[in-house]
This record gives C-alpha cells, structure tokens and sequence, in this order.
C-alpha cells in the first residue's frame, strides 16, 4: 500500500505549477493576445454596449414642426430647421432657424377676445389695448450634450435605441408686438370686433436652454422630440396707450417640437467589444 504522502504528491505538483506561472505568461495565450491587438489604442465604449446607431463624426439635418403653448394671446405653429455637427456621441454642435407664419387677426385666441370685449363692455371710455407679441423669425446656436443612451424593447420583437440630449445656447430672434384693440366698426361684420394696430417689429437676443430625445430607427433616420426655451428680456405690458411702461421683465417663447432626424455621411462599421 503506498503511503498517503505520495498519493497527494501530484495535486501539490499541479497547484505549485499553477501557482509559479505569472500573469505576463497567460496572457500570451492566442484569445487573449488578439483581443489585446483589436483595443490597443482605443478607449472602452459606454457602460451600454452594442449601439447600432452611432453620431461621431457625423452631420445632422432635422426638419420640425412645433407649437408654442405658453403665449396665451396668440396661436404660434413654427416650422425650423436643427442642423448639428456630431464631435462624440456625446457632444454636439448646433444650429437652428425657425419660422412662424403671422395670420393677423386670424391666429388670436378667444383669451384676447375676451379681454378686449370685457374692457369695452366696463367702461368703453377708457382707452384699453392688450398687448399680443408674435414670435416670427428666430435663429440661435448651441451646444449639445447627450448624457443619457439607452434601449428600449418594444414587445419582446424589436429594440429601438435613444438618447436624450440637453442644449444651451443664444441667437436672434425676430418678434412682432401688436396691441389688440375693440373695433366698433366691426360689429356685426365679423365674429369679433377685434382690430390690431400696425406691427412694431423688434429683434431680441434670447438665451436658449432645451431639453430632447432622438429615437434611432436606422442607420441614417432617428424620430426626434424637443422642448426648448427662448428667454429675453423686454418691457413690461403697456395696457394703457396714454401711459408709457419703462420697467422690463423676462419673456419665454417655449417651443414643443417633433420632427425627423436624418445623419450623413453613412456611418462607419462599429469595432465589437468581445
């Protein structure tokens, strides 16, 4: 019978062979080394892997469609145009220009109406015009920072991937300031004896702070959101004509938009992290 010593003698071995081998040596094996080869020089991609749809060095064109929800006098629809250059997949540089069609009397809501007639109705002697500002023409610049990727699963049959991206920036907007007036001459002419006087146009340098998401749905196409504000300084309402207003306060044009992202040039095939 062998004595216990020696039946234990070749699991000592192995464990003292496993033990002298050093780290540089086993990471020589073939798998290894050429995983190694395929990173050498590159930084390791975002804690969410495998992106299908990737920005880097890559032009953006979207056309919009949007509303502005927080002028109570006016309905503002805004068609634009956001134009971005891609640095990463998280920082972008951007330019957009936006355009809001001026319908006159026709795109005033029942709130202006109502004001103008109430006014007349107390006292038609006093003279009340109720400001009404129209946002026309605007172009601003940005910067874009994407912090957030995700994925989304979409019934267990497709996974869509997004983003959301925060803007900041400034520009040029072009506004037209009207005063609503009660029209007596208009009675029984049109639904509402509203008038608006002649148009003062005026141009302010807003600051834009925006909020949005992309949805990828190709290579080349993602459905974008976006919520932005535009916020200036100008002076406060002047309801009375005979009595001029110097103080200012701060204006916001909020636009809510939707539109289509399109990304050129076709983007490179992506290297896998094994």
């Amino acid at each position: 019978m062998r004595a216990p010593w020696k039946l234990l003698a070749p699991v000592v071995a192995a464990v003292a062979l496993a033990a002298s081998t050093s780290p540089a040596e086993a990471g020589t094996k073939p798998a290894r080394q050429a995983l190694d080869e395929l990173n050498e020089g590159k930084s390791r991609y975002n804690v969410v892997q495998n992106r299908f749809f990737l920005k880097e060095n890559r032009f953006e064109v979207a056309p919009v469609g949007g509303y502005v929800p927080n002028n109570p006098f006016a309905k503002r629809y805004v068609a634009g145009l956001l134009t971005a250059y891609h640095f990463s997949e998280t920082f972008a540089a951007e330019a957009a220009f936006l355009y809001s069609p001026d319908l006159g009397e026709g795109d005033l809501k029942d709130l202006t109406h109502t004001l103008v007639g109430i006014a007349h109705e107390g006292n038609s002697e006093v003279q009340f015009q109720q400001p009404v500002d129209k946002m026309v023409m605007g172009a601003t610049f940005a910067a874009r920072w994407a912090p957030v990727y995700g994925k989304i699963n979409i019934l267990g049959e497709r996974v869509i991937n997004f983003d959301t991206y925060l803007t900041a920036g400034a520009g040029l907007l072009t506004i037209k300031e009207y005063y609503a007036t009660y029209d007596e001459s208009l009675e029984g002419q049109a639904e509402y004896p509203t008038a608006l006087g002649d148009a003062v146009n005026k141009s302010r340098v807003p600051v834009n702070l925006g909020i949005g998401m992309d949805f990828f749905l190709s290579s080349s196409i993602a459905f974008k959101i976006d919520a932005r504000s535009y916020m200036y300084f100008d002076k406060k309402p002047q309801y009375d004509p005979t009595q001029p207003v110097d103080e200012s306060r701060l204006y916001n044009n909020f636009i809510a938009s939707a539109g289509v992202g399109i990304f050129f040039p076709r983007m490179k095939t992506r290297n896998y992290d094994f």
